[in-house]
């Protein structure tokens, strides 16, 4: 996949053949999120053309909202959204910086700028509530508005519905922030699984004879405190690993922040600085306080031992 990536105010996308464009945040690529794109890439396909995604570097609610990116929690990263939609096939993303200029444009503007002027799309593909531009007044309607004089066809997709729930972004994130694992997974079509940059820790879990590697997942939602067992793919080779989410609380106060970490069974290797993407399949316990480094030792290992009997691929 092709990402041509905003910089300050500048975007440069060479021509394109037949390009069939979707836009919008795709927080979580969830099965409606996967509707849309796999109506994009089908479209394109069929045209010999490309499939293209409009996207955002920042969450536009950082800049609507008034919040500090920092406050702001989503399913999927920037950088993990363009991998799973890089799974599904897209051929290209345009990642726009989402800042008040930006979110102060008509929709009208917004659309013949990028869509026509800079994508020069032939046809446009949206969800059923999709808005963008200036206080949300793009949709469908305009789009097609705009198609007919600028000769781009439009199609809407409906919507995806689960055990008779309307598949979203916040659906999603509320099931994850519960602990609802399989749940989430049925609306994401996928196991739950957050992305984060391999960073320096304590290296107790060294010293303790099981090192692990901590997350920075970039504001990503997580399940609620506790052991679980999932796996991740590096390098072509799938691990079990064991993913403790929790404030440590046998070597720190009370009140400390959390911390997510991974235990790879079997790697051997430099994660540092590498982005990491973790599957969660099974919460294994709720978070502990151990009287010595002895028994949390001990509990590492039988949750090591549980984890190599689980079928989790």
């Amino acid at each position: 996949m092709d990402i041509f990536r905003e910089t300050a105010g500048a975007l440069t996308i060479p021509p394109l053949r037949w390009p069939v464009a979707t836009l919008g945040t795709f927080d979580g690529v969830h099965l409606g999120h996967q509707r849309i794109l796999r109506e994009t890439i089908g479209w394109a396909r069929s045209q010999s053309g490309e499939s293209v995604v409009i996207t955002f570097s920042t969450h536009p609610r950082t800049i609507t909202s008034g919040l500090a990116s920092g406050f702001i929690t989503s399913i999927t990263s920037l950088n993990h959204r363009l991998v799973l939609m890089e799974r599904l096939g897209v051929d290209v993303a345009v990642v726009l910086d989402f800042d008040r200029k930006l979110a102060e444009t008509p929709a009208d503007v917004f659309a013949e700028t990028y869509l026509c002027r800079m994508i020069g799309v032939r046809g446009v593909v949206v969800g059923y509530n999709n808005r963008f531009g200036k206080d949300r007044t793009g949709d469908a309607n305009l789009l097609r508005r705009l198609g007919t004089r600028a000769g781009f066809e439009v199609r809407e997709v409906e919507p995806v519905a689960v055990d008779g729930e309307v598949v979203s972004s916040s659906a999603i994130r509320n099931a994850i922030y519960r602990g609802e694992l399989e749940a989430a997974a049925k609306m994401l079509g996928r196991p739950v699984s957050v992305m984060g940059t391999v960073v320096g820790g304590e290296h107790r879990g060294t010293r303790l004879g099981f090192p692990t590697a901590n997350l920075d997942l970039h504001h990503e939602a997580r399940p609620p405190a506790g052991v679980y067992a999932g796996w991740t793919d590096i390098d072509d080779r799938r691990y079990k690993v064991l993913i403790s989410i929790g404030s440590q609380p046998t070597f720190h106060a009370p009140g400390s922040p959390e911390v997510v970490e991974v235990y790879l069974d079997g790697f051997q290797g430099n994660l540092y600085g590498r982005d990491l993407e973790v599957m969660f399949v099974q919460r294994l316990r709720g978070q502990l306080q151990f009287k010595s480094a002895d028994e949390l030792k001990q509990q590492i290992r039988d949750d090591i031992e549980h984890l190599r009997h689980l079928p989790l691929d």
